[in-house]
């Protein structure tokens, strides 16, 4: 049996679950390592209004990552379907489209932060202390590599897709790893003293360049055996999939985007009580990263089981995948929270030895980790229902926690309780959307079965 048709259709449940999100979790947490790595180089120099600008500009980044998931997510979690119905030629056309719609619609969002930068960091949360900084970390970051960073996010979304999970958190891994070396490069040796935001910047940009050059050498040389296409032939004729993208895509884009919206406000909010606090708040959003990054790969890792068994009508294999997904990220999640109420000190000193912002950013982390078993599955909620194609419901989800829920609590709470309600506001939110989630997952479920015995 072709090896990538046992691991959809035959391989024991844990060891396929396995297969697709270890690699995947492997790429998440250096992802994480190399978004972290930028706080922890630049908090190096002590400096809290540098750590507060990186937090601020990386909101900016966040809304680029989402603009990925549109079509890496959105054609990803469709190819994988159009495979368990045997459609590989379907499936090459909209690899291509999503390929080069992830190109356009990046540099329609660069232009606009270029041309409109001085507004948007104001609105953030940029302060006088804070904007030079800001400024330039998302001229390199956001302007100047955002095609690279989107593209290699979509990629790795695409090739995971097909069951090729290795390569596509190596790839992603590659630009965590070079990010990490090359940052105290060009913060601390190439560019002069004062510039390491700078330098921090150009060092990500760069990273996500050679991500992207491995991704396009990996499509080329995996061609004749993958569905995947980059041919501009195909982009025409997989327009004709543009609904169907975008119906699993919309809901994808949407989730992350309002968190980077709801972020922004966050952002925005904190400053108002001083850039320390900023800077505190930041760096425990840093931390906070581990458990969401971890959930995220085994999602990602369970998207494309889900998808291929749903299309080939395999719904007890999808279930098993869904639960066992399930129990693995709540069990790492509670973890989590044990690991980060005891160590809340060193881990937030680790990031900056500031002794006012440790002693925010300790009493941050013990509220926020709380919200992170609820995070983790609301998150397994959306990415199953994305899996299934249910467009609707997933972006009802992904309205409902980010949108509708967490931004009106977010000004209710901090009018209410001020700073700690702002930084308690994720965790209310999700403990409300985990209602709505149970809600709209076991609707599906029992819409599959009637479908069934029908």
């Amino acid at each position: 049996m072709d090896k990538k048709k046992e691991l959809f259709e035959t391989m024991p449940v844990p060891k396929a679950l396995a297969t697709l999100a270890f690699p995947t979790i492997i790429s998440q947490l250096i992802s994480m390592i190399y978004n972290l790595a930028d706080t922890f180089f630049i908090g190096k120099t002590e400096d809290p209004y540098k750590v507060a600008a990186s937090t601020l500009a990386f909101v900016l980044f966040f809304v680029m990552s989402s603009l990925s998931n549109l079509f890496g997510v959105g054609g990803g979690s469709l190819i994988s379907r159009l495979m368990g119905k045997g459609q590989a030629e379907e499936a090459k056309k909209v690899s291509s489209f999503s390929f080069y719609c992830t190109i356009g619609i990046t540099l329609v969002y660069s232009l606009c932060c270029l041309l409109f930068m001085d507004f948007i960091l104001h609105a953030v949360g940029a302060s006088e202390n804070t904007y030079e900084f800001a400024a330039s970390y998302t001229f390199w970051v956001v302007i100047v590599g955002g095609v690279p960073a989107t593209l290699s996010m979509a990629l790795s979304h695409m090739l995971r897709s097909e069951g090729y999970a290795s390569k596509a958190s190596f790839g992603l891994g590659l630009g965590g790893v070079l990010n990490i070396i090359l940052d105290p490069i060009f913060m601390f040796v190439l560019l002069p003293r004062g510039q390491e935001v700078t330098g921090a910047a150009i060092a990500t940009c760069l990273s996500n360049v050679i991500s992207l050059v491995y991704f396009l050498v990996v499509i080329a040389s995996l061609r004749g055996k993958t569905v995947l296409s980059l041919s501009p032939a195909y982009f025409i004729s997989g327009a004709s999939y543009f609904k169907a993208v975008m119906a699993t895509g919309i809901p994808s884009f949407l989730g992350a985007f309002l968190a980077s919206v709801s972020n922004m406000f966050v952002n925005q909010l904190s400053s108002g009580y001083g850039d320390i606090e900023l800077a505190a708040l930041g760096v425990v959003k840093k931390i906070d990263m581990l458990p969401l990054n971890v959930g995220m790969g085994l999602c990602q890792g369970m998207l494309p089981l889900v998808a291929y068994n749903y299309a080939a009508g395999n719904r007890v294999r999808m279930k098993k995948v869904i639960s066992a997904c399930r129990i693995a990220g709540l069990t790492f999640s509670l973890a989590c929270v044990v690991a980060f109420e005891i160590f809340a000190t060193p881990l937030v000193t680790f990031f900056i030895p500031d002794g006012a912002t440790v002693a925010f950013g300790k009493i941050f982390l013990r509220i926020c980790c709380l919200a992170t078993p609820l995070m983790f599955y609301n998150l397994h909620s959306t990415f199953t229902l994305q899996a299934m194609g249910k467009g609707p419901e997933s972006l009802i989800l992904s309205i409902c926690r980010q949108g509708l829920v967490n931004i009106p609590l977010l000004f209710l709470l901090n009018t209410i309780f001020g700073l700690y309600g702002v930084v308690s506001t994720q965790l209310v939110a999700d403990a409300i959307t985990t209602l709505i989630s149970t809600l709209l997952v076991q609707k599906v479920l029992r819409e599959m079965k009637r479908a069934q015995e029908a």
